[in-house]
């Protein structure tokens, strides 16, 4: 049973969401304000459910324990789970300041793996920025001294955002999306993040948002980020070329522009999975055929073979 699975994806309505994914792409909840959609999670806290097919109204990881993990390919052999998650945040406010733990750190103290993230800006409003790690190398009293006082914003790099605009976070990153940004998130499989610092907000309780200052600054990193943008155009078939934004040891993303007719195909070494940010496409897999819009996320099992897209689209594409 293996063809391309539509997912449809759960909705978080944190309280610094905006209506964006509503707006734009179309996603359902009964909360007024969306802040993330989850595309593709086997995430306990979120899982997508499979939208089309023999396998519809199952969760992704229902779908792939039942397949057995040869549908996720060779390359996923060396994890325990399902390695990624893909998200579209919409930030109408400024997010926390915050942190997230390398592997060994969270699966000691949190019970699941670390988080190294990409952001791809779709969109994002005249002034926008975001918090990309320190601006110089600081200390770890330095670190405590702005936790304690509040300034921990003074002392992070502000890159200012433009619509394609490409940012890696590795785990240890201090980083905060900020107000008026739109962005596609490709993430190692979890929901561990340590909140710095949250300019004294309330959340929907009422009561100041938790902090973690004590284990964020266990794990945050000291050092500032590259700055380079530096990308490739790969060939990812005869007819199919991509442009490679971020590639680690958990996932491998490239921004794709279909016009007209595209082939691809899954082989047995990982399975491939596209969100459509702007457009709308045909996928053409042997006898499935799926109409998607933007907004729309679809799984493609390692192994399935050849396939087809057609329309005129803008895709972020991540296989291992």
């Amino acid at each position: 049973m293996s063809y391309p699975l539509l997912m449809q994806a759960p909705v978080k309505d944190y309280i610094w969401g905006g209506t964006k994914l509503r707006e734009k792409y179309n996603k359902a909840s009964d909360a007024d304000k969306l802040a993330e959609s989850w595309e593709l999670s086997c995430h306990q806290d979120g899982p997508s459910i499979i939208a089309n097919g023999a396998a519809k109204g199952k969760t992704l990881e229902q779908y792939i324990r039942e397949e057995g993990k040869a549908i996720l390919g060779s390359k996923a052999l060396s994890f325990d789970n399902f390695p990624i998650m893909i998200k579209l945040i919409d930030a109408k406010d400024n997010l926390s300041v915050q942190v997230h733990p390398d592997n060994e750190y969270a699966l000691k103290n949190e019970g699941e793996y670390g988080k190294t993230e990409m952001w791809y800006i779709i969109d994002a409003e005249p002034g926008a920025e975001l918090l990309y790690g320190v601006e110089k190398k600081i200390t770890a009293k330095e670190l405590a001294d702005s936790l304690q006082n509040g300034t921990i914003t003074d002392i992070c790099h502000h890159a200012p955002v433009k619509k394609g605009d490409v940012f890696f976070i590795p785990a240890g990153t201090i980083h905060a999306i900020g107000k008026g940004i739109l962005l596609a998130e490709v993430q190692q499989n979890s929901n561990t993040t340590y909140r710095l610092y949250d300019y004294g907000r309330l959340g929907n309780d009422g009561k100041p948002r938790q902090l973690h200052v004590k284990q964020g600054s266990e794990v945050c990193s000291l050092e500032p980020l590259p700055l380079k943008d530096e990308r490739e155009i790969v060939a990812l078939s005869p007819d199919c070329k991509g442009e490679l934004l971020a590639s680690c040891d958990y996932f491998t993303t490239y921004s794709i522009d279909v016009q007209g007719r595209t082939s691809l195909e899954t082989d047995d070494s990982s399975f491939q999975t596209f969100t459509v940010l702007e457009g709308s496409l045909t996928l053409t897999a042997g006898d499935t055929v799926l109409d998607m819009a933007a907004g729309q996320t679809v799984f493609l099992p390692a192994g399935m073979g050849g396939y087809a897209l057609d329309g005129k689209a803008h895709l972020i594409f991540t296989t291992l």
